[in-house]
């Protein structure tokens, strides 16, 4: 075993019939009574600094939702003689960023009143042929299943509704790999606020500083720092342009690194700040 020691120095500590040795050897000067007193001192948190739980973001972490929802937006636009730039609609994705209706910027571009009701249920019908014959983005099934090895619990944190995020998961076969599933209903505040990743946080059982938050974009990175999670960041095709600098580890792909290697980064971590 490996640990750092008074004055950070780093010790090797085994196990000997004649109890903890250092390098091999019975402990026996002051310097090696001190190491294993340290060792004692800081047992509790040695052992409880473990990550439990593996928190996803739904839309463009799990599934390329979103540029099918601009897709279907912009066809809407279209049809009335209007656009809405793409850039417009990466720009959601950052944490000081007004909120964005589509229906009100439609509003405003016309100088008219929409039906609103119609125009929403018109976008999600057609997001939702659009993703018809989509499937999960790489490295979720992975990380996914490599988490259930591990007895780590798993949970979606999603602004989203309930009925996107819960349909999309049940056509992909993931639902019942979720213990909680947390949308914009279930709280009153969404990303960057952290609400939605302590109340999962809650829902589980779990503290936040316990737990892996893997965000697309800078509101969901906000969130999860905010809530105390260590965060993993895959940029999407839309979000890869905004800066994800605060999150602790940013990645191409889940394909770029195994969940092994991100739970032994995030509980690294986690020893430091202690």
């Amino acid at each position: 075993m490996r640990s750092t020691g008074p004055a950070g120095s780093e010790l090797r500590l085994r196990a000997s019939g004649r109890g903890e040795t250092l390098l091999g050897k019975p402990l026996a000067t002051r310097e090696e009574k001190a190491a294993l007193q340290w060792r004692s001192n800081n047992r509790i948190w040695l052992s409880e600094a473990v990550i439990r739980a593996l928190v996803f973001d739904f839309d463009g972490l799990i599934l390329d939702t979103q540029t099918a929802e601009h897709q279907a937006w912009q066809e809407i636009y279209l049809e009335h003689g209007s656009e809405l730039p793409l850039d417009q609609w990466r720009a959601c994705g950052t944490p000081n960023a007004p909120a964005f209706d589509p229906c009100d910027q439609l509003e405003r571009q016309l100088g008219e009143l929409v039906d609103r009701e119609q125009l929403c249920r018109r976008h999600r019908h057609r997001a939702t042929e659009l993703l018809g014959g989509r499937s999960i983005l790489p490295g979720v099934s992975e990380f996914i299943g490599r988490a259930r090895e591990r007895n780590m619990l798993l949970a979606v944190a999603s602004c989203s509704p309930r009925s996107w995020v819960q349909g999309n998961l049940q056509r992909l076969a993931l639902e019942s790999n979720f213990d909680v599933i947390r949308c914009a209903e279930d709280v009153s505040r969404v990303k960057p606020d952290p609400e939605l990743h302590l109340s999962v946080s809650r829902a589980l059982g779990v503290e936040p500083e316990d737990s892996i938050a893997i965000e697309d974009s800078p509101i969901g990175i906000a969130a999860a720092k905010a809530a105390g999670f260590y965060c993993v960041s895959i940029p999407n095709s839309l979000t890869r342009s905004l800066s994800m600098d605060a999150a602790d580890l940013v990645l191409v792909s889940l394909t770029a690194i195994t969940l092994d290697e991100v739970v032994e980064r995030a509980q690294r971590q986690g020893h430091q700040a202690c």
